[in-house]
């Protein structure tokens, strides 16, 4: 069906954008690598290429003058998120330059910042990529080479969300919500029922020995002042 593949098409762009934004917070960091330069350029441009599918397959769509109210008003939905997608991915791509002029890996000007981040990030970049393990090229020097090409895309995209508006013309202010505000995070409480019941037992526990802990403080805090007055007393008197 039509409607199922846009939204697997949706899906599957959200989910690499989702990863290449993770990826890009650690450029600049001390878990910057070349290997990191390199996910992050494979993972854009598979992003750019799930881009061009949606972009392709609802424009098409949309064209269409014989589809229904109820269809149109469901694409119209879903060309909304696309664009947003668009939108941030423009932004985490011109972060991502920004980031890799600051910190040049090749001619190093600048010290990576310590943001406590640590570990690979090749398990991301793979999982967006939907393979297995990340191959690199070796004896390449990205971290130059790749900022032309990286300015290059992101004009590219930026190019692409004009053409989206020139072609379509939805009006984001006049598509209507599906669900309610936080409506996809329901689904997980059912599922999550056991782990709440597991941390409202280990809550009520915790706020016993919360109360035992505030009687000891009182208490040794009282002896304490008891001890203090007596001695000044005697300090008093015997002076």
């Amino acid at each position: 069906m039509v409607k199922d593949e846009c939204k697997t098409l949706l899906n599957a762009l959200n989910k690499v954008s989702a990863c290449y934004r993770h990826l890009v917070t650690c450029a600049g960091g001390t878990s910057d690598s070349q290997n990191l330069r390199e996910e992050l350029k494979k993972t854009r441009r598979k992003a750019q290429v799930l881009a061009v599918a949606n972009k392709n397959k609802l424009t098409t769509i949309l064209k269409d003058k014989s589809i229904s109210k109820d269809d149109r008003a469901e694409f119209e939905r879903l060309w909304v998120l696309f664009s947003t997608c668009m939108e941030v991915l423009e932004i985490d791509m011109r972060r991502a330059l920004e980031l890799g002029q600051e910190f040049s890996l090749s001619a190093p000007t600048k010290r990576l910042i310590q943001t406590g981040v640590v570990g690979g990030t090749s398990a991301v970049a793979a999982r967006a990529m939907n393979i297995q393990n990340m191959k690199y090229e070796e004896g390449n020097n990205i971290d130059t080479a790749d900022l032309n090409d990286l300015e290059q895309e992101i004009n590219e995209v930026g190019e692409m969300i004009y053409e989206m508006d020139m072609k379509v013309n939805v009006l984001q202010w006049t598509v209507e919500a599906k669900q309610g505000p936080g409506s996809e995070l329901k689904s997980t409480v059912t599922a999550g029922a056991s782990s709440l019941a597991v941390v409202s037992t280990s809550g009520a526990g915790n706020e016993k020995l919360c109360d035992t802990n505030t009687v000891f403080a009182g208490t040794m805090f009282s002896a304490v002042l008891i001890i203090a007055i007596v001695l000044t007393v005697c300090i008093v008197k015997f002076a």
